[in-house]
């Protein structure tokens, strides 16, 4: 195997293992005092999937009343436009 391309499979084994270590975060935000609030999300910043996509990060539209991120307990009922929401986060696919 030449340099480059074991430059190459190290730069991709390191992008799938943070992007692994990203998705198992955000999963586990809602253990530690937080909450889901919908409709304050700005354009591509969703913490997970809504009706009309199917991953986190690809709302279009600011204020998305779909959309939602976590924020700490108590946090979301003092935002305008905020609403809490409880919507079961579907497991990280293998």
């Amino acid at each position: 195997m030449s340099k480059q391309s074991a430059m190459v499979h190290l730069a991709i084994s390191s992008v799938l293992a943070l992007s692994g270590a990203a998705l198992t975060s955000t999963a586990l935000a809602a253990d530690d005092g937080k909450e889901q609030c919908a409709g304050i999300t700005k354009a591509g910043k969703n913490d997970c999937a809504t009706s009309t996509n199917a991953c986190h990060g690809h709302v279009t539209t600011d204020g998305n009343a779909e959309a939602w991120i976590y924020v700490p307990k108590g946090t979301c009922d003092r935002i305008v436009g905020g609403r809490v929401v409880q919507i079961d986060v579907p497991p990280p696919v293998k």
